[in-house]
């Protein structure tokens, strides 16, 4: 309809990049090298077309995201508040940069197969139900930090941090989990799970491999 606002400007993305990545020796998984780009942009590339605005969510020095030339917001809570914290700072930032829309879209930075159609599915979930919560699937397993989330929820969010709740799971529910089932993709000849992230410097090679017989 002319004059109507495309759905996708509904909603915010935000790259959640700011884990502790143990088990990759540290440091910044999407800065490390994949197919020739840093990991970080394949999320970019698969998430920005469907959403209105994209951010990254990560702690410490934001000069080192500079080349990807997006805003780097900070979580809001302090010290180390687990994914739901770098969510809420998502959320404040939609509110004040993108304050028609109502939704956040969260992916990690570390999840390069990320669904091109992952914002509209998780829309259509939410049809009858926009005060909870999509969150992907694949395999049977909910992925809980990829999914789709009401700006309108940011105070009690906030408020549940505080009083001490980590659990993605543990606050989702109270508002609606809607799990919303994606299929495996074909990469190198094999079958992947889309949402398949490099948590070790063998899954980054394995996946490595894959794509050097194949194109994302």
């Amino acid at each position: 309809m002319t004059g109507q606002r495309p759905l996708h400007q509904s909603v915010t993305g935000v790259i959640l990049a700011g884990g502790q990545s143990r088990r990759m020796g540290g440091g910044d998984k999407g800065l490390l090298d994949l197919a020739g780009k840093p990991m970080l942009a394949h999320v970019t590339a698969r998430l920005a077309p469907q959403v209105g605005r994209v951010a990254i969510n990560a702690n410490g020095d934001p000069a080192r995201f500079a080349a990807f030339s997006l805003p780097v917001v900070a979580d809001t809570m302090p010290g180390f508040a687990g994914p739901l914290a770098g969510v809420l700072a998502g959320m404040r930032w939609s509110q004040a940069n993108a304050p028609a829309a109502g939704w956040i879209a969260t992916a990690p930075g570390d999840a390069p197969l990320l669904p091109v159609d992952l914002v509209a599915r998780c829309l259509e979930a939410l049809k009858q139900r926009p005060g909870a919560i999509a969150l992907a699937q694949s395999a049977g397993e909910v992925h809980p930090v990829i999914g789709l989330w009401p700006v309108a929820l940011a105070d009690d969010l906030e408020a549940r941090l505080a009083a001490g709740v980590r659990k993605v799971l543990d606050w989702t529910d109270r508002h609606g989990t809607v799990p919303v089932a994606f299929p495996f993709v074909k990469v190198g000849g094999q079958h992947l799970d889309p949402f398949y992230n490099t948590n070790t410097p063998q899954e980054l090679n394995s996946l490595r491999a894959l794509l050097a017989r194949t194109a994302i």
